[in-house]
């Protein structure tokens, strides 16, 4: 069985300090939930993450 290489991620909000678990690979731009700031922009695979990573989650 294959393993897959996408993740999902704990981060923190720059702006508000919300913490929120998205998608390592997500296909659309990701955003807080609280204030509307952009925390991922799809990437072709990886997303960039523009938040500060928390955690790791398998």
């Amino acid at each position: 069985m294959a393993q897959t290489r996408s993740r999902f991620v704990k981060v923190r909000c720059e702006k508000c300090k919300n913490e929120q678990i998205i998608f390592s690979n997500a296909s659309t731009k990701v955003f807080c939930l609280v204030c509307k700031e952009v925390l991922a922009e799809p990437a072709g695979g990886k997303a960039n993450v523009k938040a500060s990573v928390l955690e790791i989650l398998s």
